[in-house]
């Protein structure tokens, strides 16, 4: 059975490429994020990240700062996932 959380995985932008920036110091993550740009499961990704309060790494395009900052911005918020989508949707944006 897959894990409805993480089918996205395998569309990932970042499947297969070098973790190691991924996971760098803040000099590095401007790399990592420009893996993100583009990706088609980005939303997915950083929804997973953001429910699941991951504390490192680049996600959907966000360093774990970033990802703080819109926590402490949003704590209402039970499902980042459905935001996100809602978002994508209102903004008519493709999904992956």
């Amino acid at each position: 059975m897959v894990d409805e959380r993480s089918h996205w995985r395998g569309d990932a932008a970042c499947r297969g490429a070098d973790a190691e920036p991924l996971f760098a110091d803040t000099a590095q993550q401007k790399k990592a994020k420009a893996i993100c740009n583009g990706c088609p499961v980005r939303i997915e990704c950083l929804a997973e990240a953001l429910d699941g309060r991951v504390e490192f790494g680049v996600w959907g395009g966000m360093t774990e700062r970033e990802r703080r900052a819109l926590l402490r911005r949003r704590p209402d918020v039970l499902s980042w996932g459905h935001v996100l989508r809602a978002a994508r949707s209102a903004l008519h944006v493709p999904a992956g």
